[in-house]
């Protein structure tokens, strides 16, 4: 049983925000563009960054800018503050003025002097993250919703800040494309990057994914990966409230916002197959649909998904994850291999006839792990860029979304190269969202070999 199973983000408080809530909210952006990358090959998954040209930190202060101050990145801002040497947060931003008043008043009381935002940095609106990111600050922290992110990670390595990005990292194939190429430049300047997969900073983790490859349970054969749970919140609409003001404040619910729970939650899990196999995908087929959350205040994603995804080499993941109340729950990540079995979640290999071994050590707390890691390297100059496996990660899940959606086979190329992008044409407060609803208040909800996919 994962240590995160029955966790609910949406009972997320002020107390219980530094758990590392995968919930984060509302700053701002967007604008198009677009690069190639290929699926990376067998045994080259999060090997870090190229080239290391920026000067290392050393002791001096780090400072610290905030793009979305949900209780994610208020979680992270935390987290960032808790690590070893001098750090201060001098820049926030966020959608939404209450949400940066909210976390603000959290991180000084948790941080307290480590927190130093005058009022002539705390920004709100859409163009907020671009005056957060210009402020100066050395190391920035994008917690935004993910459709954010592509936009909002270019301006930050085009400012030439150190980042770390809450996963995922996109929420269309034009996305993770925009985000593989803002890596690239930011390796060329030696910029710092880490990605919230946070599992790969966990000790239990490390220690059971280094025993599988290295042969424990032998070949690995096939994977099972779940996020089954109850779901998440709902926010009432409100009188007069403009739909990109709901959307916003129900951003889990829309495509453009989420990418779906298959990309914004059960990504930890597809991520961990992709580490234990050391490569991506190549092909998924799938399907999911509305069983229970039905109504206009789910908006337009489905509410389960059950994808098979196929690797080069024949191994397999069978995926599964669930938004429905008064189930069977599991987060959790299995393995199956030629001499025995793992749940991975548990730091417990079962091989054939030898002797059972388990993770007895205290549990860590990873995301603590993971800032220090990032903050380590930004100190002392050291390659560190997660990003790449970030994005190939976004787009394991984009490519279930994909397969479950059209009802088709998707190679992974089709999804690398598609087109299809769920960003609005303009942002503001007053402008259409993507998607809009019926005269019956329906959202369209894509079904299985009628809708556009991919």
């Amino acid at each position: 049983m994962s240590r995160e199973e029955g966790r609910d983000p949406a009972r997320l408080t002020r107390r219980s925000f530094l758990h590392g809530s995968s919930i984060g909210l509302l700053a701002a952006a967007g604008a198009a563009g677009a690069a190639g990358a290929a699926a990376a090959p067998r045994g080259t998954l999060g090997t870090g960054a190229g080239v290391d040209a920026a000067s290392a930190l050393g002791d001096r202060e780090i400072t610290v800018a905030l793009v979305g101050c949900g209780g994610r990145g208020t979680g992270a801002a935390a987290q960032v503050l808790a690590t070893t040497g001098q750090v201060r947060l001098v820049a926030m931003a966020d959608a939404f003025e209450n949400r940066l008043a909210e976390s603000l008043e959290t991180l000084i009381e948790h941080s307290g002097k480590r927190v130093d935002v005058p009022q002539e940095n705390r920004y709100v609106g859409f163009d907020g993250y671009r005056r957060a990111i210009e402020s100066g600050a050395d190391l920035v922290i994008l917690a935004t919703p993910p459709g954010f992110r592509p936009a909002h990670f270019e301006h930050a390595v085009a400012q030439g800040r150190h980042v770390f990005m809450e996963k995922p990292v996109a929420v269309d194939a034009p996305g993770v494309r925009r985000v593989l190429a803002a890596s690239a430049a930011a390796d060329s300047r030696g910029l710092k990057v880490g990605v919230g997969l946070q599992r790969h900073h966990d000790p239990a983790y490390l220690e059971t994914v280094a025993r599988l490859r290295d042969g424990a349970i032998g070949e690995l054969l096939a994977y099972r990966v779940y996020w089954n749970s109850s779901g998440v919140w709902v926010n009432p609409r409100q009188a007069g409230e403009s739909e990109m003001t709901y959307q916003m404040r129900n951003w889990y619910y829309f495509n453009w916002l989420c990418g779906d729970h298959i990309v914004e939650q059960h990504i930890h899990n597809m991520d961990v197959a992709n580490w234990l196999q050391g490569a991506y995908p190549v092909e998924a087929q799938g399907q999911g649909g509305r069983e229970v959350r039905r109504g206009p205040q789910h908006g337009e994603i489905y509410d389960h998904f059950s994808v098979e995804y196929t690797y080069a080499d024949g191994a397999v993941m069978l995926s599964q994850c669930r938004h429905i109340p008064d189930c069977w729950e599991s987060v959790a990540e299995h393995v199956h291999g030629s001499r025995g079995t793992a749940d991975v979640s548990g730091g417990i290999i079962r091989p054939r006839g030898g002797e059972v071994w388990r993770w007895r050590e205290e549990p860590a707390d990873p995301y603590q792990l993971e800032q220090d890691a990032l903050l380590a390297a930004i100190r002392a100059g050291t390659p560190c860029n997660e990003t790449e496996n970030g994005a190939k990660s976004t787009l394991t899940a984009i490519l279930g979304r994909m397969a479950a959606y059209s009802g088709q086979r998707v190679t992974w190329d089709q999804a690398l190269l598609s087109n299809l992008d769920l960003s609005p044409a303009r942002l503001d407060w007053e402008a259409d969202p993507p998607v809009l609803p019926g005269p019956d208040g329906e959202y369209p909800v894509a079904v299985p070999g009628q809708s556009e996919a991919l």
